[in-house]
C-alpha cells in the first residue's frame, strides 16, 4: 500500500471545500458571540478516565486510545468536545452565574457516524450552564437555527421530543438496564413487534401508553393526542407543556414532534431536538443539528449544574449547502517598484485579497476570482476591471 494512501474516511480538505470551512466557522462563532458565548478550546487529547468519566459506552468505543511517553497513562483522543466543556464550566471557570460557551475544533471517531462521513468530523457547539428554564433551551434552539441560516440552509425543520415522556410512563416500573436499552432501541426503531414483545408483562395501561408512542409523530396535534391519549401526570404535563411553549415561540421555522424518538435517552434529561436541512426537491433533507438539555453532565466532575447546547459538523453541513462564489481578487504584476509594492500593501491593508502573477505563470488558475487587476497609468498604480482592459 502506498505510504500517502489515508485511513478510510479520513481525507484532506482540498482548498475550495477549505476555505468553505474557514468562513463558516467564522461565521458561526460571531454569530454565538453576539449571543454572549465565550469561545474555549479544549485539547485535543486528555487522559482517558478525565475524557469518559460519565460519557458511557457508545463514546467509549468511538475514543481513539494511546499511550503517552511521558507519563505511560492512557490518553484519549475527543470524539465528543461537550464533556471537555462541561469539565471547563465545573472546574476551571466555576462560576455561580450562567455561563454561555462555544467552540470549534476537530474530533476523531473509530467509526464513522454512517456510510460515507468522515471520521474526524470539525465540531462546532454551543452550550449554557446555570440555567434550568425554557429560556435557556429557546435561546439554544434560536441559536442552532440561526446557525443553519448563516450557512445557507433552506427549508429547515425542527423535530422536538422530551426523555421525560418515556420516564413519566416508567414511573414506578422495575426495569433492569439491559430491559430499559432493548425497550428505548424499540421505540426509537419504532418496531411494534418488539414493543409487544418487551413490554408484555408491564401493566397494561403503561403496555398500551408505550405501544402508542410511536404513533405520535408529526405536526403540533401529536401533542394534543399525547395529552388524550396518554396516562396524565405531573410529568408528562410538564413535558408536553414545555414543548408547546418552545414550539410557539421558535420563529418561522417547521417544527415537528416524535415522541418516541429517544436517541441519546441516557444522555439528555429532558427536551432534545435535532434540525434538518434541505429543500425536499434538489436534495433530501439530513439531520444537520442535534441537541438538548443534559443537567447530568457536570455532576461527574463534582459540580452538577443545568446544561443546554446543540453541536454540529462543519463538514456535513458544507456538504448541505450552495458552493461558495469565489473570492474577488485583484491580480498584479510581479516587480520590485516601490510604487508597486507600495500600491499592493496599501490594498491589502484594507482587506482586498492581492494575487501577484510570478514570472512565467501568467496564465495559471488559482482559487480567487480575479475580476480586477493593477496596472501602472502615467507613473500611478491604478486598479481596474478586467471586463474593461
Amino acid at each position: 500500500m502506498s505510504a500517502w494512501v489515508l485511513p478510510d474516511q479520513i481525507a484532506d480538505v482540498l482548498p475550495s471545500e477549505a476555505r468553505h470551512l474557514e468562513e463558516l466557522r467564522r461565521s458561526l462563532l460571531d454569530g454565538a458571540r453576539r449571543y454572549g458565548y465565550e469561545l474555549v478550546m479544549p485539547p485535543l487529547t486528555e487522559h482517558l478516565e478525565s475524557l469518559l468519566t460519565g460519557t458511557g459506552e457508545a463514546l467509549d468505543l468511538q475514543t481513539f486510545k494511546l499511550v503517552d511517553q511521558l507519563s505511560g497513562r492512557t490518553l484519549g483522543l475527543r470524539a465528543d468536545t461537550t464533556p471537555q466543556v462541561a469539565r471547563i464550566d465545573a472546574h476551571l471557570l466555576n462560576r455561580e452565574g450562567v455561563t454561555r460557551l462555544c467552540y470549534c475544533g476537530p474530533v476523531l471517531h473509530t467509526r464513522a457516524a454512517r456510510a460515507h462521513a468522515t471520521r474526524e468530523p470539525l465540531q462546532f457547539g454551543a452550550e449554557i450552564y446555570g440555567h434550568s428554564g425554557l429560556e435557556a433551551d429557546l435561546e439554544t434552539i434560536e441559536l442552532a437555527i440561526q446557525s443553519l441560516a448563516l450557512a445557507g440552509v433552506g427549508q429547515i425543520t425542527l423535530d422536538m421530543t422530551d426523555v421525560r415522556i418515556v420516564d413519566a410512563l416508567l414511573h414506578g416500573v422495575a426495569l433492569t438496564a439491559a430491559q430499559q436499552v432493548d425497550l428505548h432501541a424499540a421505540l426509537g426503531n419504532k418496531d411494534a413487534a418488539a414493543l409487544k414483545r418487551l413490554t408484555r408483562d408491564l401493566p397494561e395501561a403503561v403496555r398500551q401508553a408505550l405501544c402508542l408512542l410511536p404513533e405520535l409523530y408529526g405536526d403540533a396535534q401529536v401533542l394534543l393526542e399525547a395529552e388524550k391519549r396518554l396516562p396524565r401526570s405531573p410529568m408528562l404535563d410538564s413535558s408536553l407543556s414545555s414543548l408547546k411553549w418552545l414550539a410557539q415561540r421558535v420563529g418561522p421555522v417547521t417544527t415537528t414532534f416524535d415522541l418516541a424518538d429517544l436517541r441519546g435517552y441516557a444522555y439528555y434529561t429532558g427536551m432534545r431536538f435535532a434540525l434538518f436541512g434541505g429543500d425536499g426537491i434538489t436534495q433530501a433533507a439530513q439531520e444537520l443539528v442535534r441537541g438538548g438539555r443534559y443537567d447530568e453532565v457536570g455532576a461527574v466532575f463534582g459540580r452538577k449544574r443545568p446544561a443546554v447546547g446543540f453541536s454540529l459538523d462543519l463538514k456535513e453541513l458544507v456538504q448541505a449547502v450552495q458552493p461558495q462564489p469565489l473570492r474577488p481578487a485583484i491580480r498584479a504584476p510581479w516587480g520590485e517598484q516601490e510604487g508597486l509594492r507600495h500600491a499592493i500593501q496599501y490594498l491589502r491593508a484594507r482587506g482586498e485579497t492581492v494575487v501577484c502573477v510570478l514570472p512565467g505563470h501568467e496564465q495559471e488558475l488559482n482559487e480567487f476570482h480575479c475580476d480586477r487587476h493593477l496596472l501602472e497609468n502615467d507613473g500611478q498604480w491604478v486598479v481596474e476591471s478586467i471586463s474593461k482592459s
